[in-house]
Formats: structure tokens, C-alpha cells, sequence
């Protein structure tokens, strides 16, 4: 993939982003009408785009309540390690469990915040124990999502 570091994205590209982000499945045809353009140059856009990493991936969403996934645990996680191997080990563990969605290095009084999808508690309960059977912590706070009020994958373009 080449990779344009000065890439100028116009007008023209976050309308066509905008799009995407809605429904990823919409034709080239469609988005160019709704952009102005003829399918050629609008398919040359996308291809830009992706080839500059700006679309990284296509993607379906799932219902999560659908797949037995509607459970939402946020996880806020403490260390007393605060070097490169630790960091790199935690990283490993974690990205192997699947349940865990998003991993994020904080700052402020939490050091990792993830977000975890899971069935029910009992799998809850089975997941922490896989993390502190892992990795040494120094505190742990899960705190359950009672009701998603905003979901949104779009990014403001």
C-alpha cells in the first residue's frame, strides 16, 4: 500500500466517507450520484482512500443481543508497572481474549480502560479471571453498561 503522507482530502472524499460509514455496501454508482460525479472517478477516489489507509476496512456490524453478545463491561485497570515488557505482555494477553473489544492506554488515575462484550455475568466472571490469571494488576473496576444511550462506528468527516 502506498501511503501519501500530505493526502488532501476535499469536500468531495468526506461526503463519499460519509456514505461508506453508513452503508458500506452502497454501490459506486449510487455514491457518485449522490456526490455529483460519474462512477469512474468516484470508484479512483475510493481506491485512493483505501490505498491511503484512510478506509482501513469494510466491515458488517452486528446486533450484539442477536449474537449473544449484549452484555457491555468497561474495565478500568491499574498497574504498579509502568515498563516497556510489562506494557507489551498486558497488550499480548489482552488482544487474545476476544471478548475484549477495545483496549485503550489512559492517563490520569487509570493506566488501561478495555471494553468487553460478553453473554451474561457468569462469562463475565470467567473473563476477569482469565486477565488477573494472566497478569499481575494492581486494581481492577469493572463497571456494567446498563443502557447504550449513543452507538455510532462514523467518525465526523
Amino acid at each position: 500500500m502506498k501511503y501519501e503522507e500530505n493526502l488532501t482530502i476535499d469536500r468531495v472524499d468526506r461526503k463519499i466517507l460519509s456514505y461508506l460509514q453508513q452503508d458500506a455496501t452502497m454501490t459506486i454508482k449510487e455514491i457518485a450520484r449522490r456526490v455529483h460525479l460519474s462512477p469512474t472517478p468516484c470508484w479512483k477516489r475510493i481506491q485512493r482512500l483505501e490505498e491511503n489507509g484512510i478506509i482501513r476496512a469494510r466491515v458488517a456490524l452486528l446486533d450484539p443481543a442477536k449474537v449473544d453478545a449484549g452484555v457491555t463491561v468497561f474495565i478500568a485497570i491499574r498497574t504498579d508497572q509502568h515498563n516497556i515488557e510489562w506494557s507489551e505482555k498486558f497488550a499480548r494477553e489482552m488482544k487474545s481474549i476476544p471478548e475484549i473489544m477495545e483496549i485503550y492506554r489512559m492517563s490520569g488515575k487509570v493506566d488501561y480502560l478495555l471494553r468487553v462484550v460478553v453473554p451474561d455475568i457468569a462469562a463475565f466472571d470467567r473473563i476477569y479471571k482469565t486477565i488477573i490469571g494472566r497478569i499481575a494488576l494492581s486494581d481492577v473496576t469493572s463497571m456494567f453498561a446498563m443502557e447504550q444511550m449513543k452507538y455510532t462506528t462514523a467518525l465526523p468527516v
